[in-house]
């Protein structure tokens, strides 16, 4: 899809092509927590965790892929469902206010609706076959509008 396509839409419905910036798989370096992530999926992983050790491994893993799956492997904190959402607000939040680039990118998406269409069955953070809560969506639309102001 071009750029021209997405403009005359009236929604974003994949992080793909012009808009994979979008994506937490995204590399767009942010700090949080104090800690330098590659990509807000890095960062979002690691807070699955108290352990500071751990944290600063997952920074350093290469691909956002490979530090979903890392996290898998650890003891998740007790509250997480609870502070999820919240977490992952902060974390977008810090991708798009700390580059340039990317936050420009986000405002020119102007007011389509943002939707994080997937194929994997995530229906939390984004809509699979048409049925999904796109928490993620919403978030960076929230985003959007608070850079506007």
């Amino acid at each position: 899809m071009d750029t021209l396509e997405a403009k005359t839409s009236e929604r974003i419905e994949a992080f793909e092509g012009v808009f994979h910036f979008l994506s937490n798989f995204h590399r767009a370096y942010l700090i949080y927590e104090d800690i330098m992530w590659p990509t807000s999926e890095h960062a979002y992983q690691a807070m699955k965790t108290f352990d500071h050790n751990q944290r600063l491994n997952i920074s350093t893993i290469g691909s956002p892929a490979e530090a979903k799956s890392y996290a898998r492997s650890l003891k998740r904190r007790a509250d997480w469902d609870d502070v999820k959402l919240g977490i992952m607000e902060e974390i977008v939040r810090a991708k798009f206010t700390q580059n340039d680039l990317e936050r420009e990118k986000l405002l020119a998406t102007e007011d389509l609706e943002i939707v994080e269409g997937n194929t994997w069955g995530d229906t939390f953070w984004g809509v699979c076959n048409g049925v999904g809560e796109n928490h993620l969506g919403k978030i960076l639309m929230k985003i959007r509008e608070e850079l506007r102001e």
